[in-house]
């Protein structure tokens, strides 16, 4: 009995299969793209990404030359030269021997300010000259 149900789901299978291969427009064999056909546009598809992260590339490295020229182009004239010059900053002033540079005051007299860095010389039982303060802020 199992086997007659199996015959009748198969003729019905094969009643809609005939039913489709019916309905296809005349000259049409498939919705697949044939093997050859799809390795080929897959090899294009590829070729064109390849093709356009190249010229990317390209441009990014054209760019990237450019704005390195731009940065050590020099001055085009003497008049900027000259202005360029007066407006540089000096020449750092000579530090004394030991000396770890300048410390920035914020709302705090000098003579407090050395004797704050004094005190933390003290208590970390380290030279002066061996710390390194950059700036020191009155709290108020």
């Amino acid at each position: 009995m199992s086997f007659a149900f199996a015959d009748e789901v198969a003729n019905e299978v094969a009643q809609a299969a005939e039913n489709v291969a019916e309905s296809v427009p005349t000259g049409v064999k498939s919705n697949y793209l044939p093997t050859g056909e799809a390795i080929l546009d897959a090899a294009l598809g590829y070729l064109v990404v390849f093709i356009g992260l190249v010229l990317l590339m390209v441009v990014i490295i054209i760019v990237g030359k450019i704005m390195v020229a731009k940065l050590k182009k020099p001055a085009a004239t003497p008049a900027e030269a000259a202005s360029a010059k007066a407006a540089a900053p000096e020449a750092p002033k000579q530090l004394a021997p030991g000396s770890a540079g300048d410390v920035k005051l914020y709302d705090t007299d000098p003579r407090d300010a050395a004797m704050i860095m004094a005190i933390v010389a003290n208590k970390l039982q380290k030279p002066l000259n061996e710390l390194r303060f950059v700036s020191i802020k009155e709290v108020k």
